[in-house]
């Protein structure tokens, strides 16, 4: 078993019940280990757009990364996420964001996801989760990730997803 962290976010529609249906669906194919406050942020990039609610979920995987970045965009697909543009708005969107402690670069996939450390969206609800964690790449925890960012995006923490999983 690996511990796949996983960022979901969302903007368009009933946001927190887009949440709860992605992990949902997410549960079917993985063990949610735990999951964050959902948390109300601002769009960062392309601004005229709603504010997105994002959370990230850790959870024990049996298969290896390639695979996990299928079923999330299995997820999203079966959630009715359609293309859109680099930024913009979306119904879901699931990242891979780290794989147990492995680097991976392979067409498609590149774990850790880049620019984490820029993101406080990904950050502050990570934190809550594993603080402790060691980026691979960077060897600074995510506390410290945090501490030293210095983006200014507007985090507000929205709650609790309304699922009673394991680990809560």
């Amino acid at each position: 078993m690996t511990g796949a962290y996983i960022g979901l976010g969302t903007n368009l529609g009933d946001r927190p019940a887009n949440i709860n249906r992605a992990i949902s669906l997410l549960s079917k194919s993985m063990t949610i280990i735990k999951t964050s406050s959902v948390y109300e942020t601002e769009p960062e990039g392309y601004k005229g757009q709603p504010d997105f609610l994002n959370c990230v979920v850790l959870a024990e995987v049996e298969v290896d990364a390639l695979a996990v970045l299928a079923i999330l965009k299995g997820m999203e697909k079966q959630l009715g996420r359609v293309g859109s543009f680099e930024g913009g708005p979306r119904l879901i969107d699931a990242d891979l964001l780290f794989y147990g402690r492995e680097v991976i670069k392979e067409p498609g996939l590149v774990v850790p996801h880049p620019r984490i450390q820029q993101r406080l969206f990904v950050l502050v609800p990570l934190a809550e989760i594993d603080a402790d964690f060691t980026h691979p790449v960077l060897h600074k925890t995510i506390a410290q990730l945090l501490t030293e960012s210095d983006s200014r995006s507007r985090v507000v923490k929205a709650g609790r997803i309304g699922l009673n999983l394991a680990g809560e």
